[in-house]
């Protein structure tokens, strides 16, 4: 048995049975998320998640890669920004607050030496990104926290997306050649698919914020891990097309409250997942609506490594007019009040 099926199968069985003991934990202390304002679910559920999505990679990191300064970086960076979850999800920490945390976390993988540098330039050679490397990477690496989170609406939704997203780049390391990066995004995977199994409908434990924020850091932070070896078009463009839904939902989330002239950390019933409840499906049938969907990126985001990555970027872009039209037709986009199935 390989290394790359061993460390997913050790981070699923870890995952798995770490899961029930972290949420005793969160039971004993009073870590809940009680029902209010836009959440779907009925009674409190224990918090804290993500502690053992986090622990469960890392011990796969440590036990199955060489590990060097940059997986250092990512560890020490994931380890942070599970910290400052945590603290949000005991204390409800205020969003400046928790955007320096995520800024915090990105400044340490980019210190171990992660940055993009260059990217690949469509007409040809390569465009590089020179003092601004920094300043990009850490908005790359806080933007995937965000969007993570910001999914993080409905049993089993982040964690299955997050989990599609890391077979999709443990994939594209695999045909580029980057032995560690394949265990890492398929540790990632199977950290994320151990805790499902407690997670999916109806949910007897959330992620919380540590679990949603350190998804999002490690999928960027392991694509940003794989630009430095590969043409970095490539490499990030796996990412974005599987975690595209997540992506452009965070975009009309943003897009909505800056024309309210609502502060953007403020939440709101009108993200996709909560437009397919008010259509009629149930939470697994929208979730699983979610998770067909992200399979479909997720192979087209393939389709970009095995084919010309030029041809692949322009099926890309296809997919992303396709979404942007049905994000509008369903109605994430709009401002004004819900149509009657809304209500």
């Amino acid at each position: 048995m390989n290394r790359y099926l061993m460390s997913f199968l050790f981070t699923i069985a870890s995952s798995f049975l770490l899961t029930p003991q972290i949420r005793a934990f969160a039971l004993k202390r009073g870590i809940v998320d009680r029902p209010r304002g836009r959440h779907v679910h009925k009674a409190p559920v224990p918090m804290l998640g993500g502690v053992a999505i986090y622990l469960s990679f890392a011990a796969a990191c440590l036990i199955f890669t060489k590990v060097n300064k940059n997986a250092i970086g990512l560890l020490l960076g994931g380890g942070l920004i599970v910290a400052f979850g945590v603290w949000d999800d005991i204390c409800e920490i205020k969003p400046r607050t928790k955007l320096c945390g995520q800024i915090a976390a990105a400044v340490v993988l980019v210190l171990f030496g992660v940055k993009i540098e260059f990217v690949t330039n469509p007409l040809g050679g390569m465009i590089y990104l020179g003092f601004m490397s920094v300043p990009l990477t850490i908005i790359w690496l806080v933007a995937f926290m965000n969007v993570v989170n910001f999914i993080d609406g409905l049993d089993g939704l982040a964690a299955g997306v997050s989990a599609i997203g890391a077979l999709a780049m443990a994939f594209a390391a695999f045909q580029t050649k980057q032995g560690q990066l394949v265990i890492m995004s398929m540790a990632l995977a199977g950290s994320a698919l151990g805790f499902l199994y407690y997670n999916f409908n109806p949910a007897s434990i959330f992620m919380g914020d540590a679990g949603a924020m350190f998804l999002g850091f490690a999928i960027a932070g392991i694509s940003a891990m794989g630009a430095l070896k590969t043409p970095a078009t490539l490499a990030l463009a796996v990412p974005v097309l599987v975690m595209g839904v997540a992506i452009l939902d965070t975009a009309f989330a943003i897009f909505r409250r800056v024309r309210k002239g609502a502060p953007v950390s403020v939440g709101d019933k009108d993200h996709v997942h909560h437009r397919l409840l008010a259509m009629g499906m149930t939470q697994r049938e929208a979730v699983l609506t979610l998770y067909a969907v992200s399979g479909l990126l997720a192979a087209a985001a393939c389709g970009i490594v095995v084919v010309n990555p030029r041809v692949g970027l322009g099926g890309a872009v296809v997919a992303f007019g396709a979404l942007i039209i049905v994000g509008e037709k369903s109605g994430v986009m709009k401002v004004g009040p819900r149509r009657k199935m809304d209500e």
